[in-house]
């Protein structure tokens, strides 16, 4: 996501780097630069004038004209200023003193409601709740069989609510339902419609009225940009919604409803879907998302996906073998097998941050199929040779390649990657990443190397 606007601001910000004197002219030239990015980036007119506006003001201030580094202070200024936009700081959810919290799920028809609904589930079990699932759409067909089949694979229990035609009786049974049953949270999954009509205003209202949820979520898909912006600003004047779910982000490079929806309707990006999966639901951190635009990357998310889906004792082995020079192809390829619970490749890299050895990582053409190969490539080596690379000659190489149904040139690539690799994650190891491996469970992050460079 955001893409375009990162490649831009990037550009923006070399130059203005280029500066001896930072003067009016200089930062009206950059912010002519920034203006047009985020316009391409489909963010509200509105926003982008009042933002830049306010970092006009500040650049040309006396703050920045008394910095040894005052390019660096534009781009300090800038990214406050795109933080503050987004809301500031991470807007959590709301929990009931009432037993069970409902959380009522509101959108237009094709948003990714009822899945986002599951994925909302699922985040909160991972977190020790007993959520519970309803739909209250009567109206779909199969409305309430797609979030039953969701719910059972995710393993969450979903109300069925058989016999039962109205949605306040559906919702009603069910938050009773999961009183008695235990169930600390409701999620509600109402019915949308293709636009916004007072049928469908009227329901949620009544539904919000006797449910008296702690949260009202809206559900918004970014792919249809300003279109997002305006229904979220039509849901909360008549509803009164506590804060948006962003869906599609990963679909949308240039991301300009992220951008503008919280300061259009004054409710805060609590969640982004970003991808298929129904791990694919993420906590919207404004800080974290300015870094990846502005190409600061977002470690700390990288370093919280890695602590909860990779192996803290498989971590440790690597980082011990990288420190004493004795990492294989076999540790290789199982740290191929763990990144792959990170989700894709590309993904990734565009968490790392643009400089040092991942500065050129995101032009790199990524090949997911390329990850299949390696693996194919490694096992078809004898154990002798996965332990040491160096005796793999040409004679090897050959067998290799038709053991694993690839080419010579393929093998070369691999063992070129791998040394590469190899180093690079002992470099990281001495660093950052290594200073953080006693809290998290982090090593396999290192492992875009070999994808950056199929």
């Amino acid at each position: 996501m955001f893409d375009a606007l990162q490649e831009r601001f990037e550009k923006t910000f070399k130059s203005l780097r280029t500066q001896g004197v930072l003067n009016e002219q200089a930062v009206d030239e950059s912010l002519r630069e920034v203006r047009l990015a985020l316009l391409e980036a489909d963010v509200n007119f509105k926003v982008v004038k009042d933002l830049l506006d306010r970092v006009r003001a500040r650049a040309l201030g006396e703050e920045v004209k008394q910095s040894l580094t005052s390019s660096q202070e534009v781009v300090r200024i800038v990214r406050d200023e795109l933080i503050d936009l987004l809301g500031g700081k991470e807007a959590g959810l709301v929990f009931s003193r009432d037993y069970p919290t409902v959380f009522l799920m509101v959108g237009l028809q094709g948003s990714g409601k009822t899945t986002t609904a599951g994925k909302l589930a699922r985040w909160l079990q991972q977190r020790k709740h007993r959520p519970i699932l309803v739909s209250t759409d009567v109206y779909r067909p199969a409305a309430r069989e797609q979030l039953a089949i969701i719910a059972k694979a995710i393993e969450i229990p979903c109300f069925p609510g058989a016999g039962i035609d109205s949605p306040i009786d559906i919702a009603q049974a069910a938050r009773k339902d999961a009183a008695d049953r235990g169930h600390d949270i409701l999620i509600v999954d109402t019915a949308g419609r293709l636009h916004i009509d007072e049928q469908l205003m009227q329901e949620v209202t009544e539904l919000r009225t006797r449910l008296r949820p702690s949260e009202v979520l809206l559900v918004a898909d970014a792919m249809i940009g300003q279109d997002a912006v305006r229904s979220a600003q039509e849901f909360h004047e008549r509803l009164g919604t506590s804060g948006v779910i962003l869906t599609k982000l990963d679909g949308d490079a240039r991301g300009g409803a992220a951008l503008s929806i919280h300061a259009v309707t004054g409710q805060p990006i609590k969640f982004i879907g970003v991808g298929e999966k129904y791990d694919a639901l993420e906590v919207f951190h404004p800080d974290r998302i300015v870094s990846r635009i502005l190409g600061m990357g977002d470690v700390l998310s990288l370093i919280e996906k890695a602590e909860q889906k990779l192996d803290r004792d498989k971590a440790l082995e690597v980082h011990r073998k990288l420190q004493s020079d004795s990492f294989s192809l076999e540790d290789f390829r199982d740290q191929l097998r763990e990144m792959k619970k990170l989700g894709s490749v590309e993904e990734m890299i565009g968490m790392l941050p643009k400089i040092g050895i991942f500065k050129d990582a995101s032009k790199a053409k990524i090949d997911e199929k390329e990850l299949v190969y390696m693996d194919a490539i490694i096992n078809s080596m004898t154990p002798r040779e996965r332990r040491n690379h160096e005796i793999i000659n040409g004679k090897r190489r050959r067998r290799i390649a038709r053991g694993s149904g690839t080419s010579v040139q393929q093998v070369n690539q691999l063992l070129k990657q791998f040394v590469q690799t190899s180093r690079m994650m002992k470099t990281m190891s001495k660093g950052f990443f290594g200073r953080q491996l006693g809290k998290v469970k982090l090593p396999a992050a290192a492992s875009p190397g070999p994808g950056a460079g199929a």
